[in-house]
């Protein structure tokens, strides 16, 4: 027998029959960053680049029985949650968590979608700052769902630096406030914070002027779990996961009618080209 490691990365989300967010936009990322990825998936969503057109979750014991199935026999080096859908579903997440005692967990509270239907129940906000943050290693909201996660409104970066702490006060070690959607200032760059529970960095990348950005959310978080699963250290996963995104949005797909996907293979060509 080889006596190789391979990295194992699990997402437990909803599935998106366009392809471009979800465990599908996951599963593509954790491939393309050389993991073997694995997925629990909490809810079936009716989508494109249209909207999300219906929202069907599936029981909680199915939930409970994929993430088991995985759990005991592959193993998990790293894991992410995404569309969670409601209360009853993240209890049973933190649950699990606590009992394969994973410590690698990335929280992307996925909440709206770009079309603006809700993915999360309103009165789940709760239970994910009870129950999920406090287990996770990394959270990453986007300036929307930080506040609804904290209920500060978030207008200037002092807002999300008070933001910040809020949500590193409920248990997360790192956080990340994305900044895609502040359209207000620096219009020529996104500003991502990044809060280690101490200090606060700036991360600045060129902002994307396009429409094709469905997605983007659940695959930044991808590429932060699946180098985490690789043994890389926090702060060099959000670096190489800002990276994966940038280059997903820059070389677009040109998909669909509306918010198009991104492209999950650019950032490997990338580095085939460097190479």
């Amino acid at each position: 027998m080889r006596n190789v490691h391979i990295p194992r990365a699990l997402t437990i989300a909803g599935s998106d029959s366009g392809g471009g967010a979800g465990i599908q936009a996951d599963l593509k990322t954790f491939q393309e960053l050389g993991v073997y990825g694995m997925s629990a998936i909490t809810a079936i969503t009716v989508q494109n680049t249209l909207g999300v057109h219906g929202v069907y979750p599936l029981p909680q014991e199915a939930t409970a029985q994929q993430i088991e199935a995985v759990g005991s026999d592959l193993g998990v080096d790293a894991l992410k949650t995404g569309m969670l859908f409601d209360a009853g579903i993240i209890r049973l997440v933190a649950e699990q968590i606590r009992r394969f005692g994973w410590e690698k967990v990335v929280v992307d509270p996925v909440m709206i979608a770009k079309g603006g239907a809700k993915l999360l129940q309103p009165e789940a906000v709760q239970a994910l700052n009870d129950d999920l943050l406090p287990l996770a290693l990394v959270v990453t909201p986007n300036i929307p769902e930080a506040e609804a996660l904290t209920g500060i409104s978030i207008r200037t970066m002092e807002d999300r630096r008070e933001a910040a702490r809020h949500i590193s006060s409920l248990g997360p070690k790192f956080v990340v406030i994305k900044g895609g959607h502040d359209e207000e200032e620096n219009t020529d760059q996104v500003i991502d914070l990044l809060f280690d529970g101490t200090a606060f960095t700036e991360l600045g990348g060129k902002r994307v002027r396009t429409v094709h950005t469905h997605g983007t959310g659940c695959t930044f978080s991808a590429a932060i779990t699946a180098e985490l699963g690789k043994g890389v250290s926090v702060p060099e996963a959000i670096l190489n996961g800002r990276a994966f995104i940038q280059a997903a949005i820059e070389d677009t797909l040109y998909l669909g009618q509306g918010h198009g996907p991104t492209n999950h293979w650019a950032y490997r060509r990338r580095q085939e080209i460097l190479q």
